[in-house]
């Protein structure tokens, strides 16, 4: 009898992604396969069983909203590792598999003595999954700390490297998120971290933290002020439903800024390097009064407007149409556009 190869995969029919989406739908996938090394997703290109069927890499399933069952295949990415691949004078290079959990690689980072992703603590997901998002908080992107990529094309198995440049990353963007959509699977991010460290503490909610606890802004406690203001503010997936912030933080012209801030004096956004104010999405939810009310079992969370939540048995059609009501207010109020951050399937 033929051995297997160590990269061949196992195909699942009829899988059920309750427990690998943080919203908690009850949907099920066609086929799914679990991936635990690179040569698996380029095996899965070449493997008759899944042949033309539409492909979804799906890691901790933290920012995707299901509204039906998938018909094709899902990529369970399950690639783990992590090292420090070289230095040089000015940083070190450390690089991480697709599905390593984030907030325990940020967490190893700093238990090894390599700081620069703290603020970045406590974001739920998989390091394969933050360059798609290009994902950030509290004063830091993660594109600041990237280096390069590796990712398997799925309809040919081809791997490829990609640097800063190619990526093009945006706020919560990235060409992943967009032309290179169920095109490619990341399986590992090598991240920058400069030796030369500086505290990124000056965000409101960081430096009251970091005040009330009387503590330095030393990498550990900014990792340590992260995670409780998170806890604080945002709930468990495991608890209730949720992908975290909703809706992407709005980004207008000065001169719609200062209208909006005659209007509104307690207008909450943020000078942008290019002149332009980034909106606080909450603060313009929560004007229009829809923290901790409910469409049904989707609801929006009574502590972070930003939040959207599945009280139980909440479809993720139920969860768009309540953020379309919510897009709809803060038009009519504001004039101003929300942009859902979850993929929807």
């Amino acid at each position: 009898m033929p051995m297997s190869s160590p990269d061949s995969i196992a195909v699942i029919s009829d899988f059920s992604l309750r427990a690998h989406n943080t919203f908690g739908f009850d949907v099920c996938a066609r086929l799914a396969c679990r991936v635990e090394t690179a040569g698996q997703f380029a095996a899965a290109a070449r493997d008759a069983r899944v042949a033309g069927l539409p492909r979804l890499v799906l890691g901790g399933g933290s920012n995707i909203v299901f509204t039906k069952d998938f018909d094709g295949l899902v990529l369970l990415a399950a690639l783990t590792g992590k090292r420090v691949v070289r230095e040089d004078g000015e940083a070190w290079y450390v690089e991480a598999a697709a599905g390593e959990n984030w907030h325990e690689f940020v967490a190893w980072t700093l238990a090894t003595g390599l700081p620069g992703l703290e603020n970045l603590a406590l974001i739920p997901g998989t390091v394969g999954a933050a360059p798609i998002q290009n994902i950030g908080a509290y004063g830091l992107e993660m594109g600041e700390r990237f280096a390069s990529l590796r990712a398997v094309e799925l309809a040919t198995g081809e791997v490829r490297d990609f640097d800063f440049d190619a990526c093009r990353f945006g706020y919560r963007d990235s060409f992943f998120k967009r032309d290179g959509r169920d095109r490619f699977a990341i399986t590992s991010v090598t991240f920058r971290l400069p030796k030369a460290w500086t505290p990124r503490a000056d965000y409101a909610d960081v430096a009251r933290e970091l005040d009330a606890r009387g503590a330095a802004a030393t990498p550990q406690a900014i990792f340590d002020a992260v995670v409780a203001i998170r806890r604080a503010k945002l709930p468990d997936p495991l608890a209730l439903g949720n992908a975290g912030s909703f809706f992407k933080n709005p980004v207008v012209d000065a001169a719609t800024y200062e209208a909006l801030r005659a209007q509104q004096p307690r207008l909450v956004g943020y000078a942008q390097p290019d002149g332009r104010f980034k909106l606080a999405a909450g603060w313009l939810i929560d004007r229009c009064g829809w923290k901790g009310r409910a469409m049904g079992a989707a609801a929006v969370h009574d502590r972070q407007a930003l939040v959207l939540v599945n009280r139980g048995g909440a479809t993720g059609a139920e969860i768009l149409a309540l953020a379309r009501a919510i897009q709809l207010d803060v038009k009519e109020r504001f004039g101003v556009e929300l942009e859902p951050e979850p993929l929807v399937v």
